[in-house]
């Protein structure tokens, strides 16, 4: 198997070893550690040695860490606690459906900071590397690595469980729900664009049906998941927004999403997700993108800047102001803008840049964004439109 399909393989099958690992022994921190450690011995194997059983091979790798650990401490208590586990467990745990959402509202815990929480979340809920996680935060490897250490050592003791009261935790758990349909949607890395999709949301609906921006954020993703079979072409290529097959967008899946926006925003409690759900159905709505109502989603922008601060929300909204008072104004709006050098604000100011008619600018940016991501197929597209731009 090639190093890429172990790494899609791993990331598929680490939260439900985690989760399996973790329901067994009780002891989430623990269980972490010992998986993580069996993910850096299956990324060494199994390009030339895959396991007929790669999920059993994890959890019994992982559960023979947890053992050794144990024989490392001095307590007897301990010790005696992990032979009747094993003695009740001859055979490798079998993941449960519900080890995923555990391990989400167990992340989410009242002891962590949404700095701690999240990160340790989308690691442990979505298998995403350390790596991932920097770059959705847009923080050096080295800084996320510390924060899901800290994390880690904050909930060290905690049993495997659902907390009694889960509705305290839905803001945290929104946004980890958010950055994983994010990750799913344009994979940070990897050969592809997007992953599998992510349905956590769907689970987290049910169980919280009163919360407007929980129902906010299930409806943003049905209006985006929506454009999903527009956005590559038959050969995987990234296919822009401006040039997409309308036609190929899911319909059901827009009307089931306008339908629950419509219900949240009655409920007049307009959140950032009803905000960002209202930005997508507009795109849904239009007919074409010259046709989108630029000027109430530049509008809808403005109000969720104010609202969070948020760096992303003004690269957007400087896409949105361009196409209402021309590529200049966007490109004033960039100014200062902090992204730790993201590749998508070097895209978009290159997109700008071309259409004030700066074509050496704007081919440079291309080859600053095309360096900057890890996905090959948004490169691939980069290196295109700066050879494209070279080319006019």
């Amino acid at each position: 198997m090639t190093s890429p399909a172990v790494v899609g393989l791993l990331r598929e099958l680490a939260p439900p070893a985690l989760g399996a690992v973790a329901r067994r022994y009780g002891e989430f921190t623990d269980a972490e550690d010992a998986v993580q450690e069996a993910l850096v011995t299956a990324a060494a194997q199994w390009p030339t040695d895959l396991p007929e059983r790669p999920l059993s091979w994890l959890i019994t790798v992982a559960s023979r860490r947890m053992v050794d650990e144990y024989r490392r401490t001095d307590a007897r208590r301990r010790r005696e606690e992990l032979a009747a586990s094993l003695s009740l467990h001859s055979e490798a745990t079998v993941p449960s459906a519900d080890d995923s959402l555990v391990m989400l509202f167990l992340c989410c815990d009242d002891a962590l900071s949404s700095t701690l929480s999240i990160p340790l979340t989308l690691r442990a809920v979505a298998g995403l590397t350390t790596r991932e996680i920097a770059a959705a935060y847009l923080v050096p490897e080295a800084t996320m690595a510390q924060r899901i250490s800290r994390a880690k050592a904050k909930l060290r003791g905690r049993r495997f469980e659902l907390p009694a009261d889960p509705a305290g935790r839905i803001r945290p758990v929104c946004e980890v729900l958010y950055l994983l349909f994010n990750e799913g949607y344009t994979s940070t890395s990897g050969p592809d664009l997007a992953r599998v999709d992510l349905s956590s949301e769907a689970m987290l609906h049910a169980r919280a049906p009163e919360a407007p921006e929980v129902a906010g954020l299930l409806a943003l993703m049905l209006l985006t998941e929506a454009r999903r079979p527009a956005r590559t072409s038959a050969d995987g290529a990234l296919v822009p927004l401006a040039q997409q097959d309308r036609s190929l967008w899911n319909r059901a899946l827009i009307s089931e999403g306008m339908q629950l926006l419509n219900a949240t925003l009655a409920a007049q409690r307009v959140g950032e997700y009803q905000l960002l759900a209202s930005v997508a159905a507009l795109h849904d709505e239009a007919a074409s993108h010259a046709s989108t109502r630029w000027t109430q989603i530049a509008k809808a922008y403005t109000r969720l800047e104010s609202l969070t601060g948020n760096p992303m929300v003004r690269l957007n909204r400087a896409v949105a102001v361009a196409m209402v008072d021309g590529p200049a104004a966007g490109l004033a709006l960039l100014e200062g803008l902090e992204l730790h050098d993201s590749h998508r604000l070097h895209a978009v100011r290159a997109h700008l840049l071309e259409d004030t008619g700066d074509l050496a600018a704007a081919a440079e940016c291309y080859v600053a964004a095309a360096a900057r991501t890890d996905n090959a197929r948004e490169r691939e597209y980069l290196v295109e439109q700066a050879a494209r731009v070279r080319s006019r």
